[in-house]
């Protein structure tokens, strides 16, 4: 009886979401977004995925969404052939968990994903936010004054305190220039004399691994920069060199790209997608929410990140995004 009345819940959940997603012309196609998925969750990074609520919500995908490899989402979505409830999903940035936790979790739902990896941090790399967190995660307490590199004294004496100094240096950071970012962490480090991990993102071998196992690998530049802080020819050389190194790896072409960070306006240009289709990507993805309908500029596909690992709950929130007005480039 409980199988059935299960049975008869999910049959229920598709319709409904059907209707905000139908096949053929009027259909919506949800990409949804993943970065890290640690096997436990990272107390610093409170909220965000590891391996149980990412199961979570694979399933939920798997069991209420029709999940397409994207280059076939992307000919559906311009054919007007997708089915109802189409879902891709993705990750940025190119970490090992992805490889080592996120696949045998997409393996056991059957499902693929599209891996997009900033090529210059492959075998032992590290991105400027990690080096961050990892410095935060390793400062001596109660204070962290780093009034030495022009910043301001941060109570770090408790996890809450800790994490909102975190973000605080992730938004002053984020937007730093490349060079200056680069020199400000290495003083940082200096204040905090820790030992940070090296495994922290993809090796070569990983990525092939993904690549045989049918995963999509895609460009996102070398470096991660914001590209909009870059000039034209540094911003090109950025792109077309993270496509070629990958290419390089899996010994394949690469014809998917997602802007690094990724809010349109903001973080790239109209520029940078001429960029793109230049260099001879065929789509690419952002970080602006909402769901792609027909028409939609596939050099600007939009994404989103669940969080809910409640089944309906995370259904509700799947079907709200479907409506979001999405922003773009023009």
């Amino acid at each position: 009886m409980s199988n059935f009345l299960d049975r008869m819940e999910i049959t229920l959940v598709n319709a409904v979401a059907s209707l905000f997603s139908p096949a053929g012309s009027h259909a919506r196609l949800s990409i949804v977004l993943y970065h890290r998925v640690p096997h436990e969750p990272d107390e610093l990074l409170f909220g965000q995925e590891d391996a149980h609520s990412f199961e979570a919500q694979i399933r939920h995908l798997s069991t209420h969404f029709n999940i397409l490899p994207l280059h076939q989402a992307i000919q559906k979505l311009q054919e007007n052939t997708l089915p109802s409830r189409a879902a891709c999903i993705t990750f940025d940035d190119g970490y090992a968990n992805n490889a080592e936790v996120a696949l045998p979790i997409l393996q056991k739902y059957n499902a693929t994903a599209a891996f997009f990896i900033a090529a210059g941090f492959i075998n032992g790399g590290m991105m400027w936010n990690d080096k961050l967190i990892e410095l935060l995660r390793r400062a001596p307490g109660p204070v962290l004054d780093l009034g030495e590199i022009g910043l301001d004294k941060y109570d770090i004496s408790t996890l809450t305190k800790r994490r909102e100094t975190l973000f605080i240096l992730i938004d002053i950071f984020k937007y730093l220039p490349h060079e200056e970012r680069f020199e400000q962490l290495n003083r940082l480090r200096q204040l905090v004399p820790a030992a940070v991990p090296e495994n922290l993102m993809m090796t070569a071998d990983q990525i092939r691994q993904l690549h045989e196992a049918g995963m999509e690998i895609g460009g996102h530049t070398v470096n991660h920069p914001i590209l909009t802080r870059l000039d034209k020819t540094a911003a090109y050389t950025e792109i077309e060199q993270g496509k070629k190194i990958l290419e390089n790896i899996i010994q394949a072409p690469v014809r998917y790209f997602a802007y690094p960070n990724g809010k349109p306006g903001r973080d790239y240009l109209s520029e940078h997608v001429d960029m793109l289709k230049e260099i001879g990507f065929n789509a690419a993805v952002s970080t602006a929410w909402g769901t792609a309908a027909k028409n939609a500029d596939i050099y600007q596909l939009p994404r989103f990140t669940p969080w809910n690992i409640s089944r309906n709950r995370f259904v509700l929130q799947m079907m709200q995004n479907m409506y979001r007005p999405v922003q773009t480039v023009s």
